[in-house]
């Protein structure tokens, strides 16, 4: 087996696709740039998960969950954050899709085009930020102890196994939001 897995020193993230392919814990799709995890690795990741869990709740940490889906203002607001991987954002622009007419199956329905474009989550901060300005009004709601586990969305421009797998970035990847607001 180790002849059929490229060596850690030769090419790290071919040697880490190798791993997750051989180990069973993930394959590709037919979604370029996803993949879907196996059972195994999902076994994996929910164990990894809730030892996780349990240590932030016994830090008085609660989980929340807030929106996929970012105004782009919300983005815009935060241009110079945004700037590193506005790139490799997904925008959703319409809200409908209807039969061709034509009969080539589904199109997007001109006529339900969203007011504003939304940002399929590529981090959590401005949704969250701007959430907990109604949560908190002074220094007596703090600490809050906010933790989210989460999906993120960036359209990477190279496709690897790796991007996706638990608290890494990929088109779509599972992720812990890091808690906020602990002193």
């Amino acid at each position: 087996m180790s002849k059929e897995i490229t060596s850690r020193e030769e090419d790290y993230s071919q040697w880490y696709n190798d791993l997750v392919i051989k180990g069973g814990l993930a394959d590709h799709s037919e979604v370029k740039g996803c993949m879907v995890i196996k059972p195994y690795g999902f076994a994996l990741w929910e164990k990894m998960r809730d030892q996780l869990d349990r240590m932030f709740k016994d830090t008085g940490h609660v989980n929340a969950y807030f929106p996929l889906f970012i105004p782009k203002s919300f983005l815009s607001r935060e241009a110079a954050h945004v700037e590193g991987f506005a790139k490799e954002c997904a925008v959703v622009t319409h809200y409908r899709l209807k039969n061709d007419p034509n009969g080539g199956g589904v199109i997007v329905d001109p006529t339900a085009k969203l007011e504003e474009e939304l940002i399929v989550r590529p981090t959590s901060e401005t949704i969250i930020w701007n959430t907990y300005k109604d949560w908190i009004r002074s220094y007596r709601d703090l600490p809050l102890l906010i933790n989210q586990w989460a999906n993120v969305v960036r359209w990477e421009m190279r496709t690897r196994l790796s991007s996706g797998l638990p608290n890494s970035y990929g088109r779509k990847a599972i992720r812990r939001t890091p808690p906020q607001w602990k002193r």
